[in-house]
């Protein structure tokens, strides 16, 4: 059997973007989760936003703000952590 294709920098990438990409998800399921209990509203935009943010470090971020945030405002709120959108 030709394992070549399994050991490719090619499928390497593929792998390491499907990685990252997982990542990002989860951090997205996390964020809204914590949003969720903590009993901050959400608009469809700001669930839209977080759901179709692929930055894992901004998504991270985020589930920081979400911690101490009282309002949906504050986690996307541009601060010293960066630009709020990305």
């Amino acid at each position: 059997m030709d394992i070549s294709l399994y050991t490719s920098s090619m499928s390497e990438e593929i792998r390491d973007e499907g990685r990252a990409e997982g990542r990002a998800q989860g951090r997205a399921d996390s964020l809204l989760l914590v949003l969720d209990v903590r009993g901050i509203a959400l608009t469809e935009a700001a669930r839209k936003k977080i759901t179709a943010c692929t930055d894992a470090y901004l998504l991270h971020q985020w589930l920081q703000r979400a911690t101490t945030a009282t309002t949906a405002e504050e986690v996307f709120a541009e601060g010293p952590e960066g630009p709020k959108d990305h």
